[in-house]
């Protein structure tokens, strides 16, 4: 590859690397701690499951996005785009949510918790596959600190 060509390609890579990097948004256990007050005793869920399910289901990055089984799962909750929320790939959703998956990725957990609550009401902890095998006991590491 000629001396030009490597020069101009390097920016490019930097770049590539450093985009998702700036899009990414992780949540720290102290920020948690703040934001999820009010799930705290909610359906008998504690912070520190919360905090437990939200770090294996999303590692705390609120652009976090998986697809399985044909479905998408969005933000720090995982909310699916087959029941929760409507997205441009399943726009059959029943959106029981009422709301764009893409607002799930953002830093205003208003809608996230208030989609939770219904996901709760519904379906219970167990939406979240981390929580029995994960995050249902020795949660002393996801414990926030009294300030």
């Amino acid at each position: 590859m000629e001396p030009v060509k490597i020069m101009f390609f390097i920016p490019l890579l930097l770049v590539g690397i450093l985009i998702p990097a700036i899009q990414t948004k992780e949540v720290t256990k102290p920020e948690l701690c703040k934001v999820l007050k009010v799930l705290d005793g909610y359906q008998g869920l504690t912070l520190p499951e919360w905090i437990c399910i939200i770090f294996h289901m999303s590692g705390c990055d609120t652009q976090t996005i998986v697809k399985y089984n044909g479905n998408t799962a969005y933000g720090l909750f995982q909310i699916n785009n087959k029941f929760w929320c409507r997205d441009d790939q399943f726009p059959q959703s029943r959106n029981i949510c009422n709301i764009s998956c893409d607002k799930f990725l953002d830093d205003d957990f208003t809608d996230d918790i208030m989609c939770v609550k219904k996901i709760l009401d519904s379906e219970g902890v167990g939406y979240w596959p981390a929580y029995k095998p994960l995050c249902s006991e020795k949660l002393e590491q996801w414990r926030c600190e009294e300030s």
